[in-house]
């Protein structure tokens, strides 16, 4: 019984971890997309929600190494997750806040922006399927 439990625990985690990441995916797109008009599709909106379903279901709830005298050297997985993860808020953050106080930022900061977001979920991909693969 306990184990069915925390089974469904992490599994409702998970979905909501996925569900985060579609969300802040939503906004980079709504953000970027608004701001280059090549990437003013539903296309896009629906790439950007799913690249951050992937990265943030497999790269925020990463096994970690054992801890002890063995093992001494850096998880890389847990880092790349870390980074990751920073970086893809950072940017959804900086997307919300563009959205909602109606800014005009340059160009540059856009490209910024999706860069960043990019590169935030492809860190948590790499790192979640990395530390998957090493259990």
């Amino acid at each position: 019984m306990r184990y069915s439990v925390r089974k469904t625990a992490h599994i409702f985690e998970r979905v909501g971890l996925a569900m985060a990441g579609a969300a802040c995916g939503l906004f980079v797109g709504a953000y970027v997309g608004s701001a280059i008009p090549a990437l003013t599709t539903q296309g896009f909106l629906l790439l950007m929600m799913l690249l951050g379903v992937i990265g943030f279901y497999l790269g925020i709830d990463t096994p970690q190494m054992p801890f002890d005298d063995a093992h001494r050297r850096i998880d890389a997985a847990e880092f790349m997750s870390a980074a990751g993860t920073l970086c893809a808020t950072l940017t959804a953050f900086v997307s919300v806040a563009v959205i909602v106080l109606r800014l005009d930022p340059h160009m540059g900061w856009t490209w910024l922006v999706f860069a960043g977001w990019i590169a935030g979920v492809a860190m948590q991909i790499v790192a979640g399927a990395k530390a998957r693969m090493r259990k």
